[in-house]
């Protein structure tokens, strides 16, 4: 049996980022023969339009924002955090609702990071930490993997479930 797995919409080829562009990876093409694909974009889920304006996390990581001691804002000022609450919020509920059993996500996104995302200063700059989204979808104890690491998805996709 295929596994569900959440998929960065973006990584798919689907025009989700930030800037209206995606991150389409190329090895993902063959993966529907291996697994069952359900994109995702958290921030659309949250609201937000696309385009939008690019926004990362202040005062901490995903973690933080879901404990309330961080927020995500834009470069421009503006708190957007409700919106990436709630689009890890629905992340979570479609996970639930379709027996997702992990997740592959858009390295370094405030929504999406896992292991690292970029620092709240907007110069490209990054720091250890998981987006809001990966670190709700961690704390359900997902397993999840970035496009940085799909040799170990792959892998990961092969083994069979216990």
């Amino acid at each position: 049996m295929k596994k569900r797995v959440l998929v960065s919409a973006c990584l798919l080829g689907l025009r989700t980022k930030y800037d209206g562009g995606h991150n389409c990876l190329q090895q993902l093409s063959d993966l529907p023969a291996k697994a069952a694909l359900i994109p995702c974009c958290p921030e659309q889920l949250g609201g937000l339009p696309t385009p939008r304006r690019p926004a990362e996390i202040r005062g901490g990581d995903g973690h933080a924002v879901l404990s309330g001691t961080a927020a995500v804002m834009t470069a421009d000022g503006e708190d957007v955090t409700r919106a990436f609450c709630l689009g890890a919020q629905e992340t979570l509920r479609l996970a639930g609702l379709l027996s997702v059993q992990g997740a592959l996500l858009k390295a370094r996104s405030p929504s999406c990071g896992c292991g690292s995302i970029y620092d709240g200063t907007f110069s490209g700059k990054t720091r250890a930490g998981d987006g809001v989204t990966a670190a709700l979808l961690r704390r359900q104890g997902l397993p999840l993997f970035t496009e940085g690491e799909t040799e170990i998805f792959l892998q990961w996709l092969e083994e069979r479930d216990s």
